[in-house]
């Protein structure tokens, strides 16, 4: 029986099952001469290059927006209750 293959590309998109070790997952996230995204060192797919200022970037974005939407949905909590609204239709 033929061994599959556990690293390659589908439908453009990477892929790699081989058995991952600590040293190549943190060198996978830090990769100063490639762009914004690298292949995962074990999955599916793209991760963010740490060496990039891109990265920061869009991490801070995120973070920001995931703080913004956090404050809205408190401040949404802690006002009164809203009273029903009577609609008279003619």
């Amino acid at each position: 029986m033929p061994d599959k293959p556990t690293s390659g590309e589908l439908f453009g998109i990477p892929y790699n099952f081989e058995q991952p070790n600590l040293k190549r997952l943190l060198s996978g996230h830090w990769q100063p001469d490639e762009g914004m995204l690298v292949e995962k060192e074990f999955g599916i797919g793209y991760t963010l290059n740490m060496a990039n200022w891109r990265s920061w970037v869009v991490l801070a974005v995120a973070g920001a927006l995931l703080f913004q939407q956090e404050r809205s949905d408190d401040e949404e909590g802690d006002g009164e209750e809203d009273e029903p609204v009577e609609v008279v239709v003619d």
